[in-house]
């Protein structure tokens, strides 16, 4: 198969029609392999319009919704990031040419070894995958200028807002309703974090982040 052309395809198609035309952007997923970062009988739909699941309970989006939310993000070439949910590192790996560090956050040691392991394979040091908690981020590491959530959550901790640097963008797609959800854009500025939702997408759920459900009479 040619990954190469695959993946020329699936920018023209995908990425570049859906607003997504920044020239370092389109760059990064011309440049990064997405069939390294699917399992090996999924390698053939790589780059088509599928959310392709890595491991249990981690997925890849569509690129097309991928790419509106890096875009969103307004990812600079100074910026520090973490990826929540990282899974196979495939957001991690596109941020790292994007940004001065990123670091992928996974609560399964087996998926740090393999990220650590993948990211040395492609040359990517400007990212690094950590085991920890994921509804407690990283304070230890931050502040963040982006923090990326890989998957559809309903509720985010108040620590991953605390670990905002001023002006930090946080990502992450919530529901709005049964089958739709919206790519929403936290942004801090002083002691407020404000959101905007910025287009419609509905990823696979990041398991743990259902909300609370409230007490009615």
């Amino acid at each position: 198969m040619d990954f190469t052309k695959m993946r020329q395809i699936m920018v023209d198609s995908q990425i570049r029609p859906n607003d997504v035309t920044e020239a370092e952007i389109v760059s990064a997923f011309l440049r990064v392999p997405r069939e390294a970062f699917v399992p090996k009988p999924e390698q053939s739909i790589a780059y088509a319009e599928y959310e392709i699941e890595t491991s249990d309970g981690r997925a890849l989006w569509t690129p097309r919704d991928l790419g509106k939310m890096i875009s969103e993000l307004e990812p600079e070439p100074s910026d520090i990031a973490l990826v929540i949910g990282a899974g196979a590192g495939y957001e991690t790996a596109l941020l790292a040419r994007l940004v001065e560090t990123v670091i992928a956050l996974e609560d399964d040691e087996a998926l740090v070894d393999e990220m650590t392991t993948r990211f040395g394979s492609l040359g990517i040091d400007r990212a690094v995958a950590v085991q920890g908690d994921l509804k407690k981020g990283l304070p230890d590491q931050g502040p963040f200028d982006i923090i990326l959530v890989c998957g559809m959550i309903e509720e985010a901790p108040e620590a991953w807002f605390n670990q905002l640097a001023e002006g930090g963008r946080l990502g992450v797609a919530v529901p709005v309703g049964r089958d739709l959800g919206r790519g929403r854009v936290y942004t801090k500025s002083g002691d407020i974090v404000s959101y905007r939702d910025a287009f419609d997408a509905c990823p696979p759920r990041l398991p743990g982040f259902r909300k609370k459900p409230s007490f009615t009479f």
